[in-house]
């Protein structure tokens, strides 16, 4: 268990995806970000839309960028991503057209509509899943209304193993986002793709994360380094694979997965569905060894990224120059209410906020660059602010009460949102790795590797994680 496979960790972001390699590339075990590059919807028409076909080169070049540093040979290759988004295959299983976006404004209409068929209530009691319009199973809804034909379908990083030569699956972590699992039997619900007319048939297998897919397309295992290589379904969703990551087996630790969405929640070991929790928006997703993320979403550094590049028209801010600056800034007049849809797709993010301040009664901010602190400042705290929020109603609904909170992803570099989130919520803040999702990728594999069996254990993947946690990573 101390001694590492080498194993590639495709990890795909809605604003930069990332090809990782472990292994003995020196004297000594070594985690290095092969290949990176930059990611984000293409609008067209007033459609969002994502340029599969660009990620999926870029993704070939990184993997061939791996094969020159592994001499040796590749043993597995996972893939993770973020969920909801999904694409079309014609019968021969390829791509049908490019994917659409989450952010695409069809999904409040298809939402609309599907809730005079199954409410929302009806909906969250049967999957314990978040009602946002977003989730994949209003997307789908979408295509039915827009008289797309039939067509199989399979969510993101499951396609892209899927392109590097693994059966149709839908892993579990992931599938729970689409909206149409049974949250006791976690299992397809016959009576929501019954009831909204969906095709049940055109829905993926569902598997557990860590089974193992089979090895890759035949024109890869002609690389010598290929020519063994297994795919393996990590916890295909980028947050579940992230707290998979973090070096501690389930306990009473919270997690902040802080990145262009906040997410707050805890690892449990059952799911709760009640009325009380959908009102408050908590979700139960799929989680490695059979466990639930409970958790509520908000927009996070999305909303700071949307201003940032608003003021680059201007002067521009480099990240870590505004976080110092809203430190020195006076603690903003009054809080953004964070679920403002307003919030939720591209635009003049400083605009936005600016008016939602105006229908409370409040002055706006001045606009322009030089003012970035104080917007800066304001996101902070209102995020801060919420993550205590959502804590306590974690506790109340669960009856669990955290003692410290493991932050991941790239916001928990951000010392001074850490230190506002401590404080609102009287707990330590311990910062997990900035590529927990990676870790988490390379955990369940290796996880998988040692174990032989599909469904690996959360012990076993926390264990691997442990040593993991201690691997220089080199970008």
């Amino acid at each position: 268990m101390n001694d590492p496979q080498t194993l590639v960790a495709i990890d795909l972001g809605a604003e930069s995806c990332r090809v990782s390699l472990l292994g003995h590339l020196s004297s000594q075990p070594e985690i290095r970000m092969v290949h990176r590059f930059g990611n984000g919807p293409i609008e067209s028409h007033g459609e969002f839309h994502w340029n599969l076909t660009r990620i999926c080169t870029e993704l070939e070049l990184g993997l061939r960028k791996c094969a020159e540093l592994a001499p040796g040979g590749i043993n597995a290759i996972g893939v993770t991503g973020w969920a909801v988004d999904y694409v079309r295959l014609d019968t021969a299983g390829r791509l049908l057209a490019e994917p659409f976006c989450y952010r695409d404004p069809r999904n409040a209409r298809a939402m609309d509509a599907a809730h005079k068929i199954v409410p929302p209530e009806k909906l969250y009691a049967q999957t314990g899943v978040q009602i946002q319009p977003i989730n994949t199973i209003y997307q789908l809804y979408a295509d039915k209304l827009a008289g797309y034909p039939a067509a199989n379908w399979v969510s993101l990083p499951e396609y892209i193993l899927h392109w590097l030569g693994a059966p149709r699956i839908a892993e579990f972590t992931n599938a729970t986002h689409v909206g149409l699992v049974d949250g006791q039997t976690r299992q397809w619900s016959n009576e929501l793709f019954g009831a909204l007319g969906l095709d049940q048939s055109a829905a993926p297998r569902l598997v557990a994360p860590g089974t193992l897919l089979g090895p890759v397309r035949s024109d890869l295992r002609k690389i010598p380094q290929f020519a063994a290589t297994q795919l393996i379904a990590p916890a295909c969703h980028d947050t579940a694979s992230a707290i998979a990551g973090i070096p501690s087996e389930p306990g009473h630790w919270a997690y902040i997965s802080s990145g262009t969405w906040s997410l707050v929640g805890m690892l449990l070991p059952e799911n709760h569905r009640t009325a009380r929790a959908g009102e408050l928006g908590f979700t139960n997703l799929g989680a490695v060894g059979g466990n639930v993320l409970f958790h509520r979403g908000l927009v996070g550094m999305w909303l700071l990224r949307q201003c940032m590049n608003r003021w680059d028209e201007d002067q521009g801010w480099e990240l870590t120059e505004l976080v110092r600056e809203a430190g020195r800034v006076p603690a903003p007049d009054a809080l953004l209410d964070l679920d403002d849809p307003e919030f939720v797709t591209p635009g003049d993010m400083p605009e936005r906020m600016n008016a939602q301040r105006a229908r409370n009664g409040l002055a706006s901010l001045p606009p322009g660059c030089a003012a970035a602190p104080h917007y800066a400042s304001l996101i902070f705290h209102s995020l801060a602010h919420r993550y205590g929020v959502m804590l306590s109603e974690i506790a109340e609904l669960t009856g669990r009460r955290p003692d410290r909170i493991c932050i991941v992803g790239g916001g928990n570099r951000n010392e001074l949102l850490n230190s506002l989130t401590s404080r609102a919520t009287g707990l330590p803040v311990e910062r997990c790795s900035v590529e927990s999702s990676t870790l988490g990728n390379f955990a369940v594999q290796w996880a998988r590797l040692v174990e032989g069996i599909d469904g690996v254990s959360a012990a076993a993947v926390a264990r691997c994680a442990r040593v993991l946690a201690e691997i220089p990573i080199q970008s």
